[in-house]
């Protein structure tokens, strides 16, 4: 519902107009005297009702029906009158929905379409709030999507999707989707090579109480991930085990599945390999893999294992080359050049 923080002459002259009411009427609707109506119509911004009579306002406002709120909102801002109609919003939901299952499942090209029909065709500054925050989710699920596929830098990439969506929930006074988006910047951070950063917005965000615990408890996890691959895996290997039991009380089982795999890979970078099989074997008889990146992950830190013993060295590369296969035919860039990095290090 739309509310004022201040009322003034010019948002009393709205909420009449809102309502479509005389001066008259309107003065007898709120028990003021029509002189105060007229005054307010003349003079708009540069008077203020007083304390009282801005409370009379506010309860007016929040009695009117829905229409009339509507109403009032476009008077006030009428950059922001939008021609959606609730049909066209459920529409667009329904399309967000059947976006975020095609990004689970990496079919980017349609997912890329339902988010697009909308994104290119929307004004932001002419949506109402409901729109808006529409507009948001589709910039979140497009960055996730540009992510996915290793876009992460530049003007067509996860970077500027998310900054755009993260002004947006700011905008809609969304401290929870905000602090989201903050998350997912901080996984961006890490993809392009910016270790210490990333695990200090992590850290920072491992302890946001506008984050659900669960998402608290996913940034405690990446902390370590960063600081495995920076090279700290003692550290990192604590930090994991702290968010692998957080997982556990929150009774979150994919969650806890996946940090088995960081684990694993921590411990490997640890020369543990007792550790990281151990790890990597609870993760591959737990884990749900359901979509392409699921198995690329899982099958890349498994095979990164075994390539890292001179036992199992012609297996890894197996399923490294397994991993690469699928990493290639679902256009997981990121994923693929992982892979080859791996691959190179071990030539080293």
């Amino acid at each position: 519902m739309v509310s004022v923080q201040h009322w003034s002459g010019r948002e009393a002259s709205a909420l009449r107009a809102a309502l479509r009411m005389s001066m008259r009427a309107f003065a007898e609707h709120l028990g003021v005297a029509l002189r105060t109506v007229a005054k307010w119509e003349s003079l708009g911004a540069e008077t203020q009702p007083r304390p009282d009579t801005q409370a009379i306002l506010d309860t007016a406002l929040a009695r009117a029906d829905s229409a009339a709120q509507t109403r009032f909102e476009e008077v006030l801002f009428p950059e922001r009158a939008t021609t959606e109609r609730p049909a066209d919003y459920e529409t667009w939901t329904e399309d967000i929905e059947r976006a975020v299952v095609c990004v689970s499942r990496q079919d980017f090209p349609f997912a890329s379409a339902l988010l697009n029909r909308w994104l290119s065709s929307r004004d932001p500054h002419h949506l109402d709030d409901k729109g808006l925050y529409l507009y948001g989710r589709s910039l979140v699920l497009l960055g996730d999507l540009q992510r996915d596929q290793g876009a992460i830098l530049g003007p067509l990439s996860a970077i500027q999707s998310y900054r755009t969506a993260h002004g947006v929930f700011t905008e809609l006074g969304i401290p929870r989707r905000v602090a989201q988006i903050e998350l997912s910047l901080a996984v961006v951070q890490e993809m392009s090579g910016r270790l210490e950063a990333s695990a200090h917005q992590y850290e920072l965000l491992s302890a946001d109480e506008r984050l659900s615990p669960r998402d608290r408890a996913r940034a405690r996890l990446w902390v370590g991930t960063a600081l495995s691959k920076d090279g700290n895996n003692a550290y990192a290997t604590q930090v994991m085990t702290a968010a692998t039991h957080a997982f556990e009380e929150l009774g979150e089982p994919e969650d806890w599945s996946v940090a088995h795999q960081k684990l694993a890979l921590a411990h490997r970078g640890a020369g543990d390999l007792k550790q990281a099989l151990h790890n990597i074997d609870i993760a591959r008889t737990t884990g749900t893999v359901d979509s392409p990146m699921q198995r690329v992950r899982l099958d890349t830190a498994y095979g990164h294992i075994l390539l890292s013993d001179t036992a199992t060295r012609n297996d890894g590369l197996s399923v490294l080359d397994q991993a690469a296969q699928m990493a290639r035919q679902y256009g997981l860039s990121h994923q693929l050049r992982s892979i080859e990095g791996i691959r190179k290090g071990q030539q080293r």
